[in-house]
């Protein structure tokens, strides 16, 4: 027997021996979820029954697993914090989460996590809360195909869908957010991957980066957003098969990149922004293999950048295509398809034979005065950037494409 014992024990978890399940209802041996927290132990399953549950401020203090039957609802009558995660290997699922109190002081949120690691939120609705979920000092955790939704009308009065602060090796996977401050905010996060979300009509940023390291987002929606998405004093951000779209505004992008380095964005696609891409301070970035179309600029990348490599794009129906605020250009533009191209290809090999040059003296004159744009598409405006493509005397010499492509890429 004693033999049996240590195998079992070698088998399973630290926990699975003596787990338990405890369920909550109006028909269940416990009545409130605080009632059967009191009588958990690590390793329990608490299953919360369909129902609403005004109990204030919920703290899980212990390693348990949070199971939610038919949705039953959590209200934080919009004076507390809801649901409080202040212990490791913790699950929730299959709540639905409202009302939390509303505080700037204090940040409460519908889920927040403290301090903990390998927490599970999963399966979740999180409704009218001032943050959704927020997670602070904590590592690999997984907040995965949860639905937020906010009714935020100034930034002030709302926090953001997620919010991620001085955390490591999180997944943020499948999320939907709406009406949020920033849809999802990373600030001191790193090693950590942002996955099949969707994230529209938040009042700020669809996702904002801020001193973030050795992170990744793909394939995930941000449209209708205020200012789109900010990556901004981060390094070693990957960017791949992202949707922006509709981000429209006087400083509103698809993305703002802003004093980041050695960064990589790749078949992403960009429609109907007001600017795709605004770069400003980056450094090694590559972007290559993106869809730029129908945008007021496809990029603007300020005189302070340095060593960026733009190649592979394609480029159809912006406005404008390209825009600088300066006179020297330190970085390579190459094998990009651009529609306003008009060169040849005598030898066949699928590469303009003359180069071509993507900044226009129109839009270098709007960068600087922007009350210009009133003689878009005058006879003027054409006069002055055909003239310019043949003689070059305002645009930076140098900014040009040398190995433009006469096809459409298939991206």
């Amino acid at each position: 027997m004693k033999w049996i014992l240590i195998t079992l024990l070698l088998l399973t978890s630290k926990y699975a021996l003596i787990a338990k399940s405890l369920h909550v209802g109006s028909n269940h041996s416990f009545k409130t979820i605080k009632a059967a927290l009191e009588k958990t132990e690590n390793g329990d399953t608490v299953y919360i029954h369909k129902g609403l549950y005004k109990e204030g401020n919920i703290i899980v203090n212990k390693s348990i697993t949070l199971f939610g039957i038919d949705r039953p609802i959590l209200d934080g009558d919009k004076k507390y914090e809801v649901l409080s995660v202040k212990s490791s290997y913790v699950t929730i699922r299959g709540l639905r989460v409202q009302h939390s109190g509303y505080a700037s002081l204090d940040d409460p949120g519908g889920i927040k996590v403290y301090d903990a690691t390998r927490v599970t939120i999963i399966d979740n609705e999180l409704y009218d809360n001032f943050f959704g979920i927020y997670i602070q000092f904590s590592t690999h955790c997984l907040i995965k195909n949860n639905k937020i939704v906010a009714f935020g009308k100034e930034e002030q009065t709302i926090g953001n869908g997620i919010h991620c602060w001085k955390s490591d090796s999180l997944q943020i996977i499948g999320n939907s957010m709406k009406g949020c401050r920033d849809g999802i905010y990373f600030e001191f996060v790193n090693n950590s991957v942002i996955w099949r979300n969707t994230v529209t009509d938040n009042i700020r940023y669809g996702l904002h980066f801020m001193n973030s390291n050795n992170d990744a987002y793909f394939t995930n929606i941000f449209s209708r957003n205020g200012a789109g998405v900010a990556v901004m004093f981060s390094k070693k951000i990957t960017m791949m098969n992202n949707t922006f779209n509709e981000n429209w505004g006087d400083a509103a992008y698809g993305i703002l990149l802003k004093e980041i380095s050695d960064c990589h964005l790749s078949g992403n696609t960009f429609n109907k922004n007001t600017a795709a891409i605004f770069m400003d301070g980056c450094n090694r970035t590559i972007v290559e293999k993106n869809a730029f179309s129908n945008n007021g600029w496809g990029l603007k990348i300020q005189a302070n950048c340095m060593d960026n490599t733009i190649q592979s794009n394609n480029f159809l129906k912006n406005t404008f295509d390209v825009s600088t605020n300066g006179t020297l250009l330190l970085n390579k533009f190459q094998y990009n398809y651009w529609d306003k191209y008009t060169g040849y290809d005598l030898n066949k090999d699928k590469i303009g034979d003359v180069p071509y040059r993507p900044l226009s003296l129109y839009s270098v004159i709007v960068e600087n005065n922007p009350t210009a744009m009133l003689l878009y598409r005058s006879l003027i405006v054409t006069l002055l950037d055909q003239s310019e493509k043949k003689i070059p005397s305002l645009t930076p010499e140098n900014f040009i494409d040398e190995k433009p492509l006469m096809n459409l890429l298939k991206l």
